[in-house]
């Protein structure tokens, strides 16, 4: 399915009124790995600022261990601090990575941002080493620009 033709069920998931924040964001985890065939785990992670760590939300994909992460740690603390897309075509080549799984080659976290606030961020890991575009970070973009919608 298109990233066009994926952004309109996204605000369809997101319009729902008889679901819950957790199972429109379940969803939409469902909806990305279903349908983007390099999409082999898909979840979000929410930031305490307080304790500067993540919190692994709803996601599809193979159990990880990973549910608490600290800002700086791995790719997604490090997005945690940076605030920043953060693509990594081999994970192999990344001295700070957190590995989950030896069947994981690539991965592309994305922050969310609720009023210019960074509260979490979209992860994305892929069993295909360089597959994520410029037209990946867009639509994703567009996917957690949506999901703010519901903080």
């Amino acid at each position: 399915m298109a990233f066009e033709t994926l952004k309109s069920e996204v605000t369809k998931i997101i319009a729902d009124t008889n679901t819950t924040r957790d199972e429109k964001l379940q969803h939409i985890c469902q909806l990305l790995q279903d349908n983007i065939s390099y999409y082999n785990w898909v979840g979000f992670y929410f930031a305490n600022h307080e304790t500067k760590t993540l919190h692994l939300g709803p996601y599809v994909g193979a159990e990880t261990d990973h549910t608490v992460i600290p800002f700086g740690k791995g790719i997604c603390g490090q997005v945690a601090e940076s605030n920043a897309n953060f693509v990594v075509p081999d994970v192999a080549a990344q001295d700070n990575y957190i590995a989950c799984s030896f069947t994981v080659k690539s991965e592309i976290v994305v922050p969310l941002f609720v009023n210019g606030k960074n509260i979490g961020q979209i992860d994305i890991d892929s069993h295909v080493i360089d597959p994520f575009t410029v037209e990946d970070e867009r639509f994703l973009e567009f996917v957690n620009e949506q999901v703010a919608t519901l903080y």
